[in-house]
């Protein structure tokens, strides 16, 4: 599990402050520690495996701390603490020395809820709910919309990376330092009452971290003065293997390093109480070159990594949701440790998204027919288990760099159009109602337009102005929930794609757990443009079929062309006729 060493950082106890820091190359090291406007200097003393320390020192929390590092060849530099649970500034500011209790009260007992029940909300604190457009969203405005968000029925929100930046405004993937939390959205102390503020509403927090690269800017860069061929010194690979598009890549194959970052995962499931972590771009972590087609390139270290990352999380809270963010779709990501997995309960499914695209014909150049991909990603998992992956019709990745949301994409400028409503409530009635996990994007729900961007605020006056489709969300999310008791089968893992119609462009999906009454769930796409008042379908299982979900209903939207129907009525042989709305979906189970 990596290299054990004494607890590095600044820990505060009843006889002052202990300071650790790991050095190996250094001359000499001091604490350099702020009163006023003046810096105490107190020298460090080094151990055999290049830890200096130095014990008892006479200082209180919030006190401001870095190190001067003397290097063999008489450089000084001063460097902020690795550890730092806090810093003053992510630029050019100094670490502090913090208090690591905190009173959890109620929350102290949270236990998430399986995955199969999980329905995530990907949220960025800068823009989620802002006071202005020029101020940036803090953990305090987000706790304001908790209320909103247990509403609508989300079990679980992804924070998007909120450790220090480079900047103050970013959306948090290049991380400056990984154990301070980035003072813009409330630092630690905001962070800690938004987690319990969360817990107390029921909702779970997967937090993405980001350890295929540090930095760029970041003081762990020649720590401690030494490289090897001018490259990122002690916390990184000094050959090729450290290049990265974003910054160095850590040396995995260190053990200081990987137990930096193994605290690091400590740190976040303990003092924090987080539920999940999604870990960022694996694939950049284990292929130097991010391609699973060049395995000359594999960093094996940074597989063992990943598995020792999972096996820690699980130890520390079994009931940890853990997720992989890679594009090789590997299926050794979520398989068993045991067996020579990482160990992830979940990876993104990356491709979800453009199949939904694609079969809304939205994609320009598509690589397949409108229906392959969907019917694809409806019948694959990676071990056999329907939770194995996260789906989302859209996330900060599809919606930015060049492209926009999907009501966007399918409405230029006019992302509220019927259109927009028809094609935005469609593709989250997919997610929701697929094998998977199903994933939001903050705003997806009240039809935000444009693209996703760190500075953009949601605009929350959409609510309103788009409640009904904000409802419809909410159906879906209790559909999936089985909370009316009749849709069980969504939270299964039975999968089959009973009917496919490339000229019409419908598909009909049936899932299920064990299957009959309440449990057996058919889902109905139309995502071509045509309605239809008789509809010839043979359905998996004959009977009366009740209608559950109808997204042309003009609860949803007064201006949707709503088709009327309650029950559909299946001969023995399944043979039935459906009433069908252009792009549209129904959610049909039996009583």
């Amino acid at each position: 599990m990596g290299h054990h060493r004494r607890q590095l950082g600044a820990t505060l106890h009843d006889k002052g402050v202990d300071f650790a820091v790991w050095a190996p190359f250094a001359k000499s090291v001091s604490l350099l520690l702020l009163l006023d406007f003046d810096w105490e200097e107190h020298p460090l003393i080094k151990d055999e495996d290049g830890t200096w320390t130095i014990e008892d020192v006479d200082a209180k929390a919030g006190r401001s701390y870095k190190y001067k590092i003397v290097t063999p060849d008489g450089r000084e530099l001063e460097r902020n603490d690795p550890y730092a649970r806090q810093l003053t500034d992510s630029d050019n500011g100094a670490s502090i020395i913090t208090v690591r209790d905190f009173e959890w009260e109620q929350a102290s007992t949270f236990t998430p809820v399986p995955k199969e029940l999980a329905v995530i909300y990907e949220l960025h604190v800068g823009t989620f709910n802002r006071p202005d457009a020029s101020t940036p969203g803090t953990f305090l405005t987000a706790i304001e919309k908790l209320d909103y968000l247990k509403d609508l029925g989300v079990t679980h929100i992804e924070l998007m990376p909120i450790t220090s930046m480079a900047s103050s405004q970013g959306w948090g993937y290049a991380p400056n330092y990984i154990f301070s939390v980035e003072n813009t959205y409330g630092g630690r102390r905001g962070l800690l009452d938004f987690v319990k503020a969360c817990h107390e509403k029921g909702i779970g927090i997967i937090l993405d971290v980001v350890y295929n690269h540090f930095g760029p800017g970041t003081d762990l860069w020649q720590f401690d003065g030494w490289s090897e061929n001018g490259r990122g010194g002690i916390y990184f690979y000094n050959d090729e293997r450290g290049d990265t598009p974003w910054g160095g890549r850590p040396d995995y194959g260190r053990p200081e390093v990987r137990q930096f970052i193994l605290d690091n995962i400590t740190m976040w499931l303990t003092e924090f109480k987080i539920d999940g972590l999604r870990v960022d771009s694996t694939i950049y972590m284990r292929n130097s070159k991010g391609s699973s087609s060049e395995p000359d390139a594999d960093i094996p270290d940074a597989w063992s990594l990943l598995a020792d990352i999972t096996t820690l999380a699980k130890k520390i809270n079994p009931r940890a949701l853990m997720i992989a963010e890679d594009t090789s779709s590997n299926a050794q990501l979520v398989s068993p440790v045991n067996d020579g997995g990482a160990g992830f309960d979940a990876q993104w499914e990356l491709g979800f998204p453009h199949v939904i695209r694609d079969s809304l014909n939205i994609t320009q150049n598509p690589s397949q027919g409108r229906l392959d991909g969907i019917v694809w990603e409806l019948n694959h998992s990676y071990t056999g288990n329907a939770f194995d992956k996260v789906i989302f019709s859209d996330s900060h990745d599809t919606t930015s760099n060049g492209s926009v949301r999907l009501n966007e994409a399918v409405s230029p400028g006019n992302a509220e159009s019927v259109s927009a409503r028809h094609y935005a409530l469609l593709a989250n009635a997919v997610a929701l109602t697929a094998p998977g996990i199903p994933m939001l994007l903050q705003g997806q729900e009240f039809m935000q337009e444009g693209a996703f961007h760190d500075w953009q605020m949601l605009e929350w006056n959409k609510t309103e102005q788009f409640s009904g489709i904000v409802l419809a969300h909410k159906h879906l999310i209790s559909l999936r929930h089985n909370s009316y008791d009749n849709t069980r089968g969504l939270l299964g893992s039975g999968i089959n794609v009973f009917h496919r119609d490339n000229d019409n462009n419908v598909i009909g999906y049936h899932r299920w757990d064990k299957g009959g009454p309440k449990d057996d769930t058919l889902i109905i796409v139309n995502s071509g443009g045509a309605r239809f008042k008789k509809y010839d379908i043979t359905l998996p299982i004959g009977g009366d079929w009740r209608v559950r979900f109808n997204s042309s209903w003009k609860g949803y939207s007064s201006d949707f062309h709503e088709t009327k129907v309650e029950v559909v009525r299946a001969s023995d042989d399944g043979n039935a006729e459906l009433v069908i709305a252009d792009y549209g979906v129904l959610i049909l189970s039996k009583d």
